[in-house]
């Protein structure tokens, strides 16, 4: 039997082999001569790219298979070695210094160690086991893409995922986080070849390790994660650049676009990298407009090439290309305005009472998910580098890419500025004369020591994101794979419980992430897509008194012909949505029952408006947005209608709505019926647990998963009887429920 590290070496190796000879015969194909180390370096990070589009191409057909993908890959190493791209070309690069190029090894080799044995180790990042692996794992059994609406995750761009489905074919999870480390380990090494290039190779060299072995680089970077390769694709496109610009060899122009376009099929984020790439031609080409023209439209082609498939992706399936975000210019009935402006509002202070904390928090504190360590304190330095040419194209890059950090404040989303941060101010310690050296050197190696994991547990916080220790008994699997998951990835125990007691086709529901990538069952997490907010809000309504629908609006008016009928919201804030619970129609004190001729619109979010009319107590539509003027709930009869009352059904969580009513006559014209409504109190309903049960299970879905710490879990747990469930499995604090 073949050891299982074997696979995953394997997959990871046969992955980064396959992107090198893609990007050796890209590179070689345009005639493009580069010095012998970086072309290595920069083969892999142009091939990644290729590949990836590769992979999608074979997802598209359904042809995303183990056997395909082997078959795939021998195909193209055997091109590259008949074409001799495994043949070492062009001149070695300027020498190092050799007091730098041993410091450099030895602290490159012993976090290298470091982070290897946590890479291969079996995957526990939160977001490596819920989406990234877990979209993986579902591309894999399903041999390429299926339409998926319940998972907004799977709507952004996935181009680094697609080369860990590469890897993941062969050696599974630990294969693509390894991948993953492929970057990790590319990114210094290009970094130190940029430094040799361009005369500033101690620079270089200081720089690479301060991003090497900063933290929140390493744990990002060893896991199922992107960053550090958006980080290293950022880079890759600067050094293009750089090189076109001291060259000004007009084949490079594709490797740009590539790449450039590639940094938004990596992360919607790296879009910058597109104009960046356009802007640095268009100030250096702007006296040669023929050329200019040449160079962007070339540019402009690759990039574009390497986000179509993505946009159209989108497009196709969920309606709008960016999604999930942007959903107010594509209104779409998967991911709402209101939840992308409260996950948007959220990833903006993560809970901090002051942007002023975030300096303390990426470098020492951790609550933003990982450090750089405390010697990042010291970036602002770097602005010293704005006196030499090479520091200000540093500093310009880190500006682009670290301009999307204002959206989202966690740590880690600095990393794609890092490199030009960390180059600049190196710059600036070895520039301080004859102690430049020694300063330098202590820099990087107090770097070293507040970064290994021993230290760096004396002053971060128990919950801060890191790596612990050399984990290399479970790289290798002489440690269990089961007892490592089960110390180290709280949910995974209720992942593996899902996978035994729920049938294939059955669905999950839960209020929170689980490792998805560890069970092939098809499970809904609450706050991932409108429908699934749905299913969460009907479980919520029975345990909240504000959701319950116990404000009753009656609008009264004297009777008439109406064909159709409108109210209409007219305030305007937040955070308040408006909602209806149920709306009715009545003549004489009689309701008219709903009829199949009734035509219902809402605006926003029309595609629920039934949701009003389904005389359920437990489900509601929602504008799903904050309250503008002209919202508005309307029932066409069809056909006209003597009424002269209409009754709401509402929820109290929307405080700072105000209604009208208004009606359209035979003659097609509309006209206000009641300027607002009378209000009343209704007593809460009984059996509404019961009752959302039923609603759940009518939308196909079978089992719950609720945690101890999700709201009112106790709830689940103390009146189980009252909702109609039946715990069947517990793990760690998260419980398995069957809806009877």
């Amino acid at each position: 039997m073949i050891p299982q590290a074997v696979y995953i070496l394997f997959g990871f190796a046969y992955t980064v082999a396959v992107a090198a000879a893609l990007g050796k015969l890209l590179l070689r194909g345009l005639r493009l001569r580069f010095f012998r180390e970086e072309e290595h370096v920069l083969a892999f990070l142009t091939g990644a790219p290729l590949l990836s589009t590769l992979v999608f191409l074979l997802c598209t057909a359904g042809l995303a298979r183990k056997g395909v993908f082997l078959a795939v890959g021998a195909v193209i190493l055997t091109v590259a070695w008949r074409r001799g791209a495994h043949r070492p070309q062009g001149d070695p690069l300027p020498p190092l210094d050799p007091f730098w190029r041993r410091l450099f090894l030895l602290l490159f080799a012993a976090f290298a160690l470091l982070y290897w044995s946590n890479s291969m180790a079996p995957e526990i990042s939160p977001d490596g086991t819920s989406y990234h692996l877990g979209l993986v794992a579902r591309y894999l059994r399903e041999h390429g893409f299926r339409r998926l609406t319940t998972n907004m995750y799977a709507n952004l761009s996935q181009g680094v995922e697609m080369l860990f489905l590469f890897a993941f074919a062969f050696g599974r999870h630990s294969a693509a986080a390894m991948v993953h480390f492929a970057f990790l380990l590319a990114l210094p090494l290009a970094m130190v070849c940029y430094g040799r290039r361009f005369q500033a190779a101690p620079a270089g060299a200081c720089g690479a390790l301060l991003v090497f072995l900063s933290p929140v680089v390493g744990v990002d970077g060893i896991s199922a994660y992107i960053d550090v390769a958006v980080a290293a694709l950022a880079f890759t496109l600067f050094y293009f650049l750089q090189v076109w610009d001291a060259e000004r060899a007009d084949g490079l122009w594709i490797p740009i676009g590539l790449v450039a376009g590639f940094g938004y099929a990596a992360k919607y984020t790296a879009v910058l990298g597109v104009p960046y790439a356009l802007g640095f031609l268009l100030w250096k080409l702007r006296r040669k407009r023929a050329l200019l023209l040449r160079a962007a439209a070339t540019v402009a082609a690759c990039a574009f090439l390497m986000m179509l498939p993505w946009l159209a992706k989108n497009w196709l399936w969920v309606h709008n290309p960016v999604s999930p975000f942007f959903n107010a210019y594509f209104p779409n009935r998967y991911v709402t305005p209101g939840f992308e402006g409260e996950y948007v509002a959220y990833l903006r202070n993560y809970g901090l009472k002051s942007r002023w904390q975030i300096p303390a928090q990426i470098t020492i504190g951790g609550t933003l998910s990982g450090v750089f360590g405390p010697v990042f304190l010291l970036a602002p330095l770097a602005l010293v580098a704005l006196r030499w040419p090479m520091g200000r194209q540093l500093l310009l890059a880190a500006l682009i890419f670290g301009i999307p950090y204002a959206q989202n404040i966690g740590t880690r989303f600095l990393i794609p500025a890092a490199p030009f941060i960390a180059i600049a101010l190196a710059m600036v310690f070895l520039g301080l004369g004859r102690a430049g050296r020694y300063a330098g050197v202590a820099l990087v190696v107090i770097h070293a020591v507040l970064s290994w994991p021993d230290v760096l547990a004396l002053y971060t916080g128990p919950t801060t994101w890191r790596l612990v220790k050399v984990t290399w008994r479970e790289a290798l699997r002489i440690k269990p794979e089961e007892g490592f998951l089960r110390s180290n990835l709280p949910s995974y125990g209720i992942a593996r419980l899902i996978e035994r007691n729920v049938p294939p086709e059955g669905a999950v529901l839960t209020f929170s992430p689980v490792p998805e990538a560890y069970t092939s069952r098809n499970v809904l997490v609450g706050y991932q897509s409108a429908s699934n907010r749905v299913l969460q809000d009907i479980l919520w309504t029975p345990l909240t008194s504000d959701f319950a629908p116990t404000w009753l609006l009656r609008f009264r008016f004297p009777g008439q012909s109406l064909r159709r009928m409108r109210v209409v919201q007219t305030a305007r804030g937040g955070p308040d949505y408006w909602s209806i619970s149920e709306m009715r129609v009545y003549a004489d004190g009689k309701e008219y029952p709903r009829a199949a001729s009734w035509r219902l619109r809402a605006h926003p979010n029309p595609w629920y408006v039934q949701l009003a009319f389904d005389n359920s107590a437990v489900t509601r539509w929602s504008s799903q947005q904050t309250l503008f003027p002209g919202m508005f709930i309307e029932a066409d009869f069809g056909a006209s209608l003597p009424v002269d009352e209409v009754r709401l059904a509402c929820a109290h969580d929307q405080y700072k709505v105000r209604l009208r009513l208004e009606g359209q006559t035979a003659a097609g014209q509309w006209k206000t019926l009641a300027a607002k409504p009378e209000e009343s109190e209704a007593p809460p309903l009984s059996g509404m647990r019961r009752a959302a049960i039923e609603e759940v299970k009518a939308r196909g879905v079978g089992y719950l998963v609720v945690s101890d710490a999700d709201y009112y879990a106790a709830d689940f747990r103390a009146n189980f009887a009252q909702w109609g469930i039946l715990e069947i499995a517990e793990s760690n604090g998260y419980r398995l429920y069957r809806l009877l």
